[in-house]
């Protein structure tokens, strides 16, 4: 009797993990889901046509404070990992993307920025916080979920590329 009682709470604390994975609309361990944008400077670019290039996704949004802090982060991570395979490609979140042009005006940046106009991605990405980061290796499996930004992310994030870029 003992024994099945335990066996019913680990049932219980597997299927509450898995469900917690798969509410977030990536799982890790999962291919990405695939999305086809076109960048800030006019390319059309293919998520599945990255394969052998490592990818962070970070998700963003104008009026987030933290997404104004990381994404020096993320233009040091780019300007770092590029010639490694490393692509850091920005997704704006809102549907008029003035707001987020004027984001980027004062910002320095040359990783590719895209623009979520039908909220569709964000939606497929089941995007829940500002800023959400994805990082995707050269399979196309998602590998790290980061949701928010605090100081000492670009760390986290700078291991996990490490990580990937040594396998």
């Amino acid at each position: 009797m003992l024994l099945i009682k335990f066996w019913r709470r680990g049932l219980s604390a597997i299927f509450a993990l898995v469900l917690s994975m798969n509410a977030h609309g990536v799982t890790i361990g999962q291919p990405a889901p695939d999305f086809t944008l076109k960048n800030m400077q006019g390319q059309n670019l293919n998520l599945t046509e990255q394969r052998g290039n490592i990818i962070l996704i970070n998700f963003w949004a104008s009026w987030c404070g933290p997404c104004r802090k990381e994404m020096p982060v993320l233009q040091a991570l780019e300007d770092k990992y590029k010639d490694l395979g490393v692509q850091v490609w920005g997704i704006n979140v809102e549907q008029e993307n003035q707001a987020g042009r004027d984001f980027l005006a004062n910002l320095d940046l040359s990783f590719s920025i895209f623009f979520d106009e039908t909220n569709k991605l964000s939606a497929t990405y089941q995007v829940e916080a500002m800023p959400t980061t994805v990082i995707v290796d050269r399979d196309g499996i998602v590998r790290y979920v980061y949701r928010g930004f605090k100081d000492g992310y670009g760390k986290k994030y700078a291991k996990a590329i490490k990580k990937l870029i040594r396998e």
